[in-house]
């Protein structure tokens, strides 16, 4: 499971990815690497960071070329946002870190992936149907990882994985605010095991 953290300290300037020709064919950019360890792990555990205990910086959830900043500063190796915020993806495609646009329509799909994106999040797809809807963006498009994000449950992992979601993503359904607040980190541990545990069911 790969923890996502929302906001962090500051910096000054969105890096370069490194271009892949640079890189020996039989070598892994540092962005497969981030991509292959979210398909992996199929689940990423996502709560604002004025929300967090102990500091997590794995991924910033991002709106502007700001806050990407300020997730890099903190080693950010993905960020996410709910919509395509093009001048972070055109920014970052020669920067080690990678970019998570989000989309709702094909239209919307269509645009970041002919920008560049290397995956998408869908979001908020509970709104719009579920795994319903989850299946019917997704089969357009069988080449493109998608991430499922808002309104997930641990009960609902596996179905969202069965629609076509290479990964999805968990808030409230690991980082219960009461749990939070009363710092009852056993039981949000065992949360996300179990979460784990119903990624690791689907079949797909």
């Amino acid at each position: 499971m790969l923890v996502a953290a929302a906001h962090s300290p500051a910096s000054t300037a969105l890096p370069r990815r490194r271009r892949r020709s640079a890189a020996p064919p039989s070598r892994k950019t540092p962005e497969s690497q981030a991509l292959r360890a979210i398909l992996r792990s199929r689940v990423i555990a996502c709560l604002r960071a004025q929300e967090l205990l102990v500091i997590f910086a794995e991924v910033g959830t991002v709106l502007n070329p700001e806050d990407a900043r300020k997730a890099i500063r903190a080693g950010a190796q993905f960020l996410m946002s709910p919509g395509t915020v093009m001048e972070i993806l055109h920014a970052l495609k020669e920067s080690e870190v990678l970019y998570i646009p989000g989309v709702l329509t094909p239209t919307e799909v269509i645009s970041a992936s002919s920008a560049g994106a290397e995956v998408v999040k869908v979001y908020p797809v509970s709104v719009m149907g579920g795994e319903v809807y989850m299946l019917a963006l997704k089969k357009p498009f069988p080449f493109l990882p998608m991430v499922a994000s808002q309104g997930i449950s641990i009960d609902s992992i596996k179905r969202y994985l069965e629609a076509g979601a290479s990964a999805v993503v968990l808030s409230d359904a690991i980082f219960d605010k009461v749990l939070m607040r009363e710092r009852k980190f056993d039981e949000i541990s065992e949360l996300a095991n179990l979460a784990t545990l119903r990624a690791s069911q689907s079949g797909t």
